[in-house]
Order: structure tokens, then sequence, then C-alpha cells
């Protein structure tokens, strides 16, 4: 047998399921784990400048490509606690992550040692196991276990916790014979798909609703074919936008109170049923229960059983992995058109696309200061369907997925139900160190910019080139706009005199010297007619430079985006002017009617 320390151990196992990368920060608590790393090859590392950077470094890696497991690695104490965050985020997207921490000796866990906590109590709400291995000889199945958990059923992110004496304790190890623990999902049966098509042909107006399962299971073409044989048009949630092009003539729009089409909201209040794959039915999505399911029937596949329910009972529920539940709705689908039995759809099909045609937001502005809307018509113009957009939340991801096109699978890659502001730089860092040659963009308004700004410096120094399209206001704006209810305007703005930058104005910081301070390139636009120029010579900089290239547009400082004041579907305020003639829309997928 071969012996090695637990340390070298865990990093082997690490090999074999299949990571090639990791992201942390070293310490003394976990430097066994680092040494090991080292000694073995076989897996890079990129040094972040702080350890909740890393969390979401390691979930954008994972995003990015099937299959993918990020690793963050920290040290004991308070880089477990900054870890937090990006295992809820993880969490709540249903990312598998591994976070491995370095803990104080088990001697001495309990004797409030110099950085010693209980993480896995932390963590143990946000992750699917969070555990602290207390005998080296544990170290193996743990891991085994943690794969086989972060990869099973829904997925989601794991903690290890390794004190510093288990990492350096030798045991028993041959890493030649280790094998993963086989992936268990749950498979729907031909006889639930069966029922479930059963009501969907015996409905007129019916919708399929693609939820981020889709993507996590790798489903997108097998959801568009079925979609294709039924004829049934398809809203993508948030988290399942690019399950099926922007430009398909079945791709209905996205729903909801914030980030939603105007022909999305129409379409889906006139629909009769649902079928819900792979999605959460969550709140920003849904609204008011009540108008969301009034005369609806309701289908809901999920991987988890407990949310089926979890918000309204369905009519029909399914546990199933997307993926295995959408080879069976295309089998049955095949055979029932070959038996003539698929109703024709192309009535309503046609339906959803002149509403798509009518319905219409206005992105061209000539204004100065610049108005957002403008901002992402002309990178609709210069960012091809091979983008992946990075961003988290903030009006100006509202506003980007109210306007922006996506055409492929994971290249909307949005933090959904945590939204941790800060979290747009470290992930695009992971997108674009999981897909080297990708064309990466990413989008922020200046708070959430100027949260994890550091870690731009981890671009300049591993050479990660990406584009950062940075929308300034000198405001909290959706904040600013949630307090419009309130009739304040109170603790939101960010705006003051620059005194090493008096061009500014009242815009305050000066985020193209910070961009170039960390060594990075930073381009500043106030004349929306520049905007185009500037995301080309943004490209050919990162190209040229292998660093991020940070694009700043001035904005006006109040814009209200489009979304409900009332939890509504069926009433989402237009505070700005709607498309009225094509020229208003030039970008938009369908050319305006009028």
């Amino acid at each position: 047998m071969a012996r090695m320390t637990a340390a070298r151990a865990a990093v082997e196992i690490l090999k074999r399921e299949g990571v090639t990368h990791a992201f942390g920060v070293p310490g003394a608590a976990i430097n066994p784990f680092y040494a090991a790393l080292g000694a073995a090859g076989g897996i890079s590392h990129t040094l972040a400048r702080h350890v909740e950077g890393a969390s979401h470094m390691a979930e954008g890696y994972t995003r990015t490509h099937p299959g993918n497991i990020g690793v963050c690695v920290g040290t004991s104490g308070p880089a477990g606690t900054d870890m937090i965050t990006g295992l809820y985020s993880a969490t709540g997207d249903s990312i598998p992550i591994l976070c491995i921490t370095g803990q104080a000796p088990t001697a001495v866990i309990h004797k409030e040692d110099f950085q010693a906590v209980d993480i896995a109590s932390i963590a143990r709400p946000v992750t699917k196991m969070a555990t602290t291995v207390l005998e080296a000889g544990q170290v193996p199945g743990v891991l085994q276990q943690a794969f086989h958990l972060m990869r099973s059923g829904r997925p989601g992110p794991v903690l290890v916790d390794l004190p510093v004496d288990v990492q350096q304790t030798e045991i028993e190890f041959d890493p030649e014979t280790y094998t993963p623990l086989p992936v268990h999902k749950p498979v729907a049966t031909r006889a639930q798909i069966e029922k479930a098509l059963t009501l969907l042909n015996a409905s007129s107006r019916p919708l399929i609703v693609a939820g981020g399962g889709v993507i996590n299971a790798d489903a997108a073409e097998l959801l568009v074919e079925f979609a294709e044989l039924t004829g049934v048009p398809v809203v993508p949630t948030l988290m399942g936008w690019g399950a099926l092009p922007d430009d398909h003539d079945l791709n209905a729009g996205m729903v909801g109170l914030q980030t939603s089409h105007r022909y999305g909201n129409a379409t889906f209040l006139e629909s009769d049923f649902v079928l819900g794959i792979g999605n959460r039915w969550a709140n920003r999505h849904t609204g008011r229960l009540d108008v969301y399911t009034a005369g609806r029937t309701f289908v809901h596949v999920d991987i988890e059983p407990t949310q089926i329910g979890r918000i309204f009972a369905p009519d029909y529920g399914i546990a199933s992995d997307a993926k295995a539940a959408l080879e069976l709705f295309v089998t049955v689908a095949r055979e029932l058109r070959d038996k003539g039995g698929l109703p024709d759809r192309s009535e309503w099909a046609a339906a959803t696309q002149e509403r798509r045609a009518r319905l219409q937001r206005r992105t061209h502005f000539d204004d100065i200061p610049i108005k957002p809307q403008r901002v992402y018509e002309e990178m609709n113009k210069v960012f091809g369907p091979e983008t992946r957009y990075v961003t988290t939340i903030g009006l100006s991801q509202i506003a980007g997925a109210q306007l922006l096109h996506v055409y492929r699978p994971r290249h909307w890659i949005n933090c959904g139900q945590a939204g941790p502001l800060g979290w747009t730089i470290p992930a695009a860092l992971g997108v674009a160190v999981a897909d080297p040659e990708a064309s990466v963009v990413a989008l922020s308004g200046d708070y959430d910019f100027q949260f994890m700004v550091e870690e731009l410096a981890v671009g300049a120094q591993h050479r990660i080139p990406y584009v950062h399209v940075l929308v300034n206001n000198s405001y909290l704006g959706l904040i600013r706009q949630a307090q419009r209810a309130f009739d304040i305007d109170f603790q939101v703005n960010l705006e003051f005199e620059n005194l090493n930058s008096p061009e500014l104005g009242a815009y305050g910081v000066d985020h193209v010297k910070v961009a170039e301070g960390l060594g990075c390139k930073a381009i500043r636009v106030t004349d929306p007619a520049e905007l185009a120029a500037a995301f080309e010579q943004a490209r050919k900089l990162a190209a040229e430079h292998r660093v991020p290239v940070v694009v700043e547009a001035i904005l006006e400082r109040v814009t209200n985006i489009s979304m409900s004041t009332t939890n509504d579907i069926g009433n989402v305020v237009e505070f700005e002017d709607i498309a009225t003639e094509p020229g208003h829309a030039p970008t938009s997928i369908r050319t305006l009617k009028v």
C-alpha cells in the first residue's frame, strides 16, 4: 500500500474526480494542503485577493461548462467565514463547488485557539454537506462522499474542513484504485411523461417554463427539440436564459416582475397551461401567485422532490433530472407526432411572435449623460452570440436582462437567488479561466464593481482577459428605486467631489484610475455615440494585453427601470418611453410593428 499524508491523498482524489484548477488564498492552517498541491502537480491554482472572491471564482468556473466543479481553498477562521456568501450563492442556484478550509489542530479546536471556528456548523445551512474531519483516515471517504453529493440529486456546494494535524498525518491510500462513487439522480417514468403530455395536449395555449435545471443538466438541445416537436413556446427563466436562442421562433420571452419582457408577460397571461422544467417558481419570476396561477394548469418537473409544491401545488409533479425527463418527453412526443397525436400549435406560436414584434422597450436615446438603455443597445451591436455575459444584481442586471440577447446555454451567467454585490468581477475571472478563448463580458453598476474591485489585480497578475462594462450613475440605483415606495432617497447616493479627479464632477470614484492602478486597462465614455468604438477597443486591448479591460459609461444619475410596483406581472410600470417606431429599438430580435 502507498503511504502519504492525508493532504496529499486529498489532492490525488481531487485530480481523479476531474479537478484541474483551484482558486484560493494560502495560510498557516492550510499550508500542508498547499504543499501537497504543489508537489503533486496536475492542478493549477489562481491566487485570489479575498477568499470570498475565490469562492465566486469557483462558482463562475463551475457555471461555464457541464461537469465542472470549482474548488476554492482557504485557511482557518475568517477564510471559511469569508466563503459563506459563495456557498449561499452556490446552494441557491444549485451550483456544485467544493470549499476546502484549514483548521486549528484537533486538540485545541475547542479551546478558542487562534482562528479556530466551528466552520462546519456555520456552513451547514448553505451546503449539502459541511464537516470537520477529525481522523486522517477518513479524509478519502469524506472527499469521495463530497463529490458524490455535489453531483447527485439537486447539485450544490460542500465544505470540507481539515485540521492542520489531520492534513499532516500519514495514511495508507492507493490513488490508482480510487474510483468516484456513482451519481444518483431521480428519473421520470414513461407513465409520468405520458400523463404530463396528456395534460399538455388538452390545453389550447401552453407554455414551457425552462429553468436553470435545464442548463445544469446540459439538456438545452433536448428542450429545443421537444419544443419544436410539440410547437409549444418557451419562457426561459433568468437562470434558464440561453437554453434556446433568443431569436428562435418559439422563444416567448422572459416573464417576471423585473427581468422580463413586455411580450413575455403578455403571452404568459394569455396561456392556459404551463410545463415547468428545472425551475423554482422564484418570486421575482412569479410575483403574486393568484395572478400567476389563475386559469392555468401546471405540471412541474424538478430534480428535487421537495421543490414540487414548495411555492404552490402544481396539478401534477414529477421528480426527475431535467435531461432524463426531456429524453422521455422527446421520445413520447415523437411517437405521438408519428400517430398524428400532437395538436397544431402554429397559431398560438405565431401569436407569441406577434406580441414580440409589437411590445418592445425603447433603447435608442442620444441623451448626455447616457441613458442606460443605449448601453445595452450598443452591447448587442458589438458583442455577438458567442459572448458569455456575467452579472449579479442591481438595475444594471435587470435592464441587461430586459434588453440584451443570449443565444446559447451558459452564456448568461448570473447569480440568481443570492445576488451578492461584488460577485461579478471574481465570477467573470472564474468564467474566463474555465474558457480562456471565450469572449467574456461582465456587467456591473458602480456599487457592485466597488465591492470586490481588488480582484481585478488577479486578472492582471494571472493574465485573465475579459471586458467589464461598468454603468456608473453614482447611486445605489435599485435600492433608490425601491425607496420610491417610502417617499425617501436615503443613504443611497454615492456622489462626491473627487479632489484628485475634478473632471468627474459629482461622480466620485475614479474607476479608470482604480482599474489602471490594479494593472488593468480602462476607458471612460460620456457620449453614447462613442460606446461601440469603446467596446471594440476594449476587446482589442484585452486580447493584446491579456488583462481585464473596464469600459465605464457615465450615466444620467436617475433612471427608473421597468418593473412592477405591485408584485403583479400584469402591472409592470414602464417608467421610460416605450418603442413606437423601429428606430427606437434597432437591435430588437423582431423588427418593431406599429
